[in-house]
């Protein structure tokens, strides 16, 4: 499947001064996906070290055929993926 950056996506990598190759890294190896309910985006998360500790991070995407969409990265919080599943808004795929 080919992989395609948004213009969002790529802003956040320079605010947040990330890796190029990470949002790949993450939609490629990431062994936990969801749905989310809200926004009907795709996501992917993993735990990586990032500034010097471990956080686990999220890449929001679509598929368009044969294309996956990247749309956004960013660092999750301490407990928000548990709520964002135990409220229901993400759905485990």
């Amino acid at each position: 499947m080919k992989i395609k950056y948004s213009k969002h996506l790529e802003q956040r990598l320079s605010l947040r001064r990330m890796d190029s190759d990470l949002p790949k890294k993450i939609f490629e190896q990431s062994n936990e996906r969801y749905l989310d309910q809200e926004t009907k985006h795709f996501i992917a998360t993993m735990e990586i070290e990032i500034y010097n500790e471990f956080r686990e991070i999220m890449v929001a995407y679509i598929v368009e055929k044969d294309i996956a969409k990247l749309l956004t990265i960013h660092p999750l919080k301490e407990g928000q993926k548990e709520n964002r599943v135990k409220s229901g808004r993400w759905r485990k795929i």
